[in-house]
């Protein structure tokens, strides 16, 4: 299991597309979220779009392996999904939050666990202006929080700086690949 985290617009999604056409041994996980679909989005693409009470029946209901509120919205990682990749030999990538992600290392230790960020503050604002999705006050809040999301950077297995896209995902692979080498996961497939 691969968390890849980081501040909104580090380039996360743009990322993770990459990493999954060149892998074919890797599936992402897809998050429920009570946020309403951007445009270009479609149900079960980029996330399950559902209404508060089915995200809070889905919480409650322990189906969630870690959840989030996130820019006043609920996310969070469908565990059925993940445990049934896994139990296929796949990979399974979770593009999720810092909290999220601190969260599958409290319930999944050997989670590896990957922040993105962008080469610079300067760099992340002109790319979360440049997506015009957001008003000024989303935008101002975005990298307030990113700059705290920064602080557990720390937490996290590996750090990669994404100031282009092709060298970022081609780093997650390099990672994916060594971590499946690693002697304790070699063991169990040997068994």
């Amino acid at each position: 299991m691969v968390v890849v985290s980081g501040p909104s617009g580090a380039g996360k999604s743009t990322v993770v597309e990459q990493v999954l056409k060149a892998s074919k041994e890797t599936e992402l996980s897809i998050s429920l979220t009570t946020r309403s679909p951007r445009a270009g989005e479609s149900e079960g693409d980029e996330y399950h779009f559902v209404d508060m009470e089915r995200f809070l029946r889905a919480r409650d209901g322990g189906e969630l392996l870690e959840w989030a509120e996130v820019h006043g919205n609920l996310y969070g990682t469908p565990s059925s999904f993940v445990e049934e990749t896994l139990a296929a030999g796949k990979n399974v990538l979770l593009e999720i939050d810092v909290q999220g992600g601190l969260t599958v290392r409290e319930r999944v230790p050997d989670a590896v666990l990957v922040f993105l960020l962008p080469p610079t503050l300067k760099e992340l604002e002109k790319r979360l202006r440049g997506r015009a999705t957001d008003g000024e006050a989303a935008i101002r809040r975005r990298l307030d929080n990113s700059l705290k999301e920064y602080e557990f950077h720390d937490r996290y297995d590996y750090i990669i700086v994404n100031d282009a896209v092709d060298s970022c995902s081609a780093d997650i692979l390099d990672i994916i690949s060594a971590e499946s080498l690693r002697r304790e996961r070699a063991i169990l497939r040997e068994l």
